[in-house]
This record gives C-alpha cells, structure tokens and sequence, in this order.
C-alpha cells in the first residue's frame, strides 16, 4: 500500500480544519499564564517574570512537540506492523483473505455475488489496500514525514498561544500585570475556542465554558500555591 506525502499547504489547510491547533494553543496560554501567576503569587518581580514566560514558551512549545512526534510515530509503527501482518497473511493464504474481504462486503448490504465481484476487483487493484481497509478501516499508511509535520505544527501552535502571556510581561509594569495576563487570557482562550467549535461544528458554549474553567481554574491555583508556599 502506497505511502501519500502530502503538500505542504494541502497539510497547512488540513491542520486549520482541526480543532487541534486551536487546543495546542490554548495549551500554550494556559500553562505559561499558570506558570506566571504562581510566580507572581510569590512576589517575582519583571526581570523573574519575563525570563519565565519566555523558558516555558519555549521549554513548554518543544514539550508538545515532542510529545506529538512520539504519538503520531508510535501510530505509523502500529500500522506498518498491520500491514506486514496482513500481506503476510494475503501470501500465505489469497483466497481465504479474499473470502474474508467479500463476507465483509456481504455484512455491509451487498448480495453474495456482488460482494464476491467487488472483493475480486478491489483485490485485482490493490489488495492489501483492500485488506486494510475492510479489516482495520486504515485507508493509507501514514506518511513518513508526518510525525515531524505534527511535532513542529504542535511547537508553533503552543508557542504562538503561549506568546500572549509572554508579551503582556514584557509590555505591562508589574502593577498591573496579574491582571493584564487574566484578561488577555480569557479573551484569546474565548477567541479560539470560539473559531475552533466552529471550524469543528462543535457546540461554541461548551468549548468556551471548557477552555475557561481550566484556564483560569490554573491561574487560580498556581497564583494560590506561590502566596502560600513563597
């Protein structure tokens, strides 16, 4: 089964399709606004602050990153594996793999002898396609490159969210700066969840209700634990 490497702007359209951009982002104002407020709390001042956000910006964003990396690698193994078992399955025994494929056609509606006609043809193109996709519902081996696209399209998600907090410290005095990151964080956590639920036909209130009760539930938290143990 053919690998498909897709264009870099059918892979930029896609990935603004998704809510998971938009999820990544929040990731990223809500872990480095928690991170500033708990330093707050404790009575950091500007220079303590704004090293802050900047290091969980960056050590947060490659964190995703990363992390998105390993799970989209870990998937591609996974179907690499099924593949290789399936067309080692297809070589040790053709015909039982092709009966196997028109009794799933035949449980989906199809008459026994049109299911058998439709096995024989999707089998004649691409078998173990067929196979995959009739028993495991994978239509195409993930491309090798998507592990890094998804690593790096993470990295900027996070870090384009996480860069509000981080440009609210370095623009507003210290006075005003507690407050200055709560509100741009509920404006930008409301913008996105806003453009995500609709871009995912998702219910816009309850995103937002979402976003915002984690959100500021971790400023909340991570402000407390800095006045209380610093």
């Amino acid at each position: 089964m053919a690998e498909v490497a897709p264009s870099l702007w059918s892979r930029f359209v896609a990935r603004m399709r998704e809510t998971s951009w938009a999820i990544d982002a929040n990731d990223g104002i809500i872990a480095t606004a928690g991170l500033l407020q708990g330093f707050a709390g404790a009575g950091a001042g500007d220079r303590l602050l704004l090293f802050t956000a900047i290091a969980a910006m960056i050590a947060g964003g490659l964190s995703a990153g990363g992390a998105k990396w390993a799970e989209v690698a870990a998937e591609r193994e996974s179907e690499l594996g099924i593949a290789a078992q399936e067309e080692e399955e297809l070589q040790r025994d053709p015909a039982g793999e092709l009966a196997t494929l028109a009794a799933h056609w035949e449980s989906r509606g199809l008459e026994p002898a049109l299911a058998l006609e439709v096995a024989q043809q999707l089998t004649a193109r691409d078998a173990l396609g067929a196979q995959l996709d009739a028993e495991h519902g994978l239509e195409e081996i993930t491309h090798r490159s998507a592990p890094w696209w998804a690593g790096l399209e993470t990295s900027i998600a996070f870090m384009i969210g996480a860069a509000i907090p981080v440009l609210i410290t370095y623009y507003a005095p210290v006075a005003i700066e507690t407050w200055a990151i709560i509100v741009a964080v509920v404006v930008s956590l409301a913008l996105t969840s806003l453009v995500a639920a609709g871009v995912g036909r998702l219910s816009a209130l309850r995103m937002l209700i979402r976003s915002l009760t984690v959100g500021l539930g971790t400023m909340g938290v991570s402000y407390l634990a800095g006045v209380i143990f610093f």
